[in-house]
């Protein structure tokens, strides 16, 4: 299993459009492709408050290498110029790619 890790610092002056975009309109993009399983949207968390911007990291769970050289081939291009266009030098964006060595899920809450 492969993880695509998305970081992306958004400006504060526009956090909060780009998180209502990305809910609504990019991460359906993305796992329209039918090349992803599942994602996660996280916000990063710092003891230091941020003052220029806000964290944010998306994980897209993808099921071999192959698949995700599929997704970059034939879908990423597309999908990250949108993002471009719609918050251009309002962000900076770092793409992980990582494999899952180890996984468990834990049911319940604890006692």
């Amino acid at each position: 299993m492969i993880v695509y890790n998305v970081t992306v610092k958004i400006d504060l002056a526009v956090a909060e459009d780009w998180l209502a975009w990305t809910r609504s309109e990019h991460i359906p993009a993305v796992m329209g492709t039918g090349y992803f399983t599942a994602y996660r949207l996280l916000r990063i968390d710092d003891d230091e408050p941020e003052v220029d911007g806000l964290t944010y990291a998306v994980q897209y769970t993808c099921p071999d290498r192959d698949t995700f050289h599929r997704y970059l081939a034939e879908c990423a291009g597309e999908i990250q110029r949108r993002h471009r266009e719609r918050y251009d030098n309002r962000f900076i964006a770092i793409r992980t790619l990582m494999s899952v060595v180890e996984e468990e899920v834990l049911y319940g809450s604890p006692s």
